[in-house]
């Protein structure tokens, strides 16, 4: 069963609270650097879309992490994307009792794996 109507407000009100009030590009490079999220499912990825290097007509997406919400545990599970294109486990803290401390997880970074 994936996200209510209202949990997915409260979702997005918490990304912007919580994440990226705390990372979103300067706005002197809005125009090149936009934030975003995908919530599908009971799953949230947050990304960053960019011009592509050599192609600054095409717009890609970076991914940042997903974080997946396992209601039967009622914990929240964290990912990061490796260089296969695969999501994996973070495994430092692949678990969090809340969406605000998977957040917090995720902006420290301290392995670089979210941020490069």
């Amino acid at each position: 069963m994936g996200f209510t109507e209202n949990e997915t407000e409260q979702i997005l009100n918490q990304l912007e609270q919580n994440f990226w009030s705390r990372h979103r590009p300067p706005i002197e490079l809005r125009d090149k650097v936009r934030e975003g999220q995908r919530v599908e499912g009971q799953s949230i990825e947050l990304f960053l879309n960019r011009p592509a290097f050599q192609r600054p007509d095409q717009w890609i997406e970076e991914p940042i992490c997903k974080i997946r919400y396992l209601r039967s545990k009622d914990v929240w599970a964290i990912y990061w994307q490796r260089a296969d294109m695969k999501w994996h486990r973070y495994e430092p803290c692949p678990e969090t009792a809340s969406l605000t401390a998977a957040l917090a997880k995720i902006s420290e970074d301290e392995h670089g794996c979210f941020f490069g």
